[in-house]
């Protein structure tokens, strides 16, 4: 899912709840950590957004095996950084195997199969619906996971992103399996999120990315081998192996660790509201690359995101407020 986390080996940070107070009342550091939380979480999207032209290069490809190796090949650049880096990755334990677990099964695993499965039932643009209303969810569960109190603002700013990213979008056409589908695309998207939470303070970025990626690695080899035969890696072409290791390393290995980054320091409600670049930077990164110019409708869709961005994180506001004392 960047900007600088303290080493595993240290002890938990402290809840989003006194980070963020104190980011409100010190114009100095805190403030800038939180500006610096926001960068992370926004270039984190802007990486998932762009991708969306390189994934359409895999629909013909053996797609679990390829997810197999892009998930294998995060993971040991990620613990190659960490080596680097003189960081340690720990081993979970009880019920953090869990938390880990949900994210790898539904936030990567599951997450993708529905987009793949699905496809012969809604068009793409359903799907991307779908993502762009996880953001209310996150503005409500978010907080309650983290002992908080949904903020009405950050809840108003997250209704306002999806509608912009749904003018984005467009609706397109589904029937109902494809509706089904979506449901489980919005349930897995915010799921990648929320089950982070609760180990995101004793693993940090690095360490839930590290744990998610080779427990996806193994659910898809296992898939890959039952759906596609052993064989499968030799049916990859160049262009699929290209994808595939652009998708390991800048959507997945930079991306994920920027997005647990923004969302242990700023709280999943508000950096849930990051979300929203997702659809938009697709579409900017569609005209980069020779694509054709949006419709007017696409515009102010942008538009409107941009508009939710400047509610829910301006000034550096809590999404939240607290329930315990700090």
């Amino acid at each position: 899912m960047t900007a600088t986390r303290a080493p595993a080996t240290r002890a938990p940070a402290a809840p989003v709840a006194r980070t963020e107070t104190a980011a409100r009342g010190q114009p100095g550091p805190a403030r800038a950590t939180a500006r610096g939380a926001t960068l992370a979480g926004a270039l984190a999207m802007v990486c998932v957004g762009g991708s969306v032209a390189v994934t359409g290069t895999l629909a013909r490809a053996p797609v679990y095996t390829a997810e197999a190796l892009r998930y294998a090949a995060a993971c040991l650049l990620l613990l190659a950084f960490a080596r680097a880096s003189g960081r340690s990755v720990r081993l979970p334990r009880a019920a953090e195997w869990l938390w880990l677990a949900g994210i790898a099964a539904t936030g990567l695993v599951v997450f993708n199969v529905a987009l793949a499965d699905g496809a012969r039932d809604a068009e793409p643009a359903v799907f991307g619906v779908a993502v762009a209303c996880v953001p209310t969810l996150l503005a409500v569960a978010g907080p309650l996971l983290e002992r908080s109190r949904p903020a009405p603002k950050a809840i108003v700013a997250a209704v306002v992103l999806t509608g912009g990213a749904a003018l984005v979008q467009g609706l397109g056409r589904c029937d109902a399996a494809g509706f089904a589908w979506a449901a489980v695309v919005f349930g897995c998207e915010a799921a990648f999120t929320l089950l982070a939470v609760p180990v995101l303070g004793r693993h940090g970025p690095l360490g839930v990315s590290v744990h998610a990626t080779w427990i996806a690695t193994v659910i898809f080899a296992v898939l890959g081998g039952v759906r596609e035969g052993p064989a499968a890696v030799t049916r990859l072409s160049a262009a699929d192996w290209l994808a595939t290791g652009y998708l390991a390393v800048g959507v997945t290995a930079v991306a994920f660790v920027l997005w647990y980054t923004s969302v242990g320091r700023l709280g999943a409600g508000r950096a849930g509201l990051l979300t929203g670049i997702a659809p938009s930077a697709a579409t900017l990164t569609g005209i980069l690359l020779g694509g054709p110019a949006p419709r007017p409708m696409v515009w102010a869709g942008i538009a409107v995101v941009i508009a939710g961005l400047t509610v829910g994180l301006r000034n550096g506001e809590r999404g939240s407020d607290a329930l315990s004392p700090s």
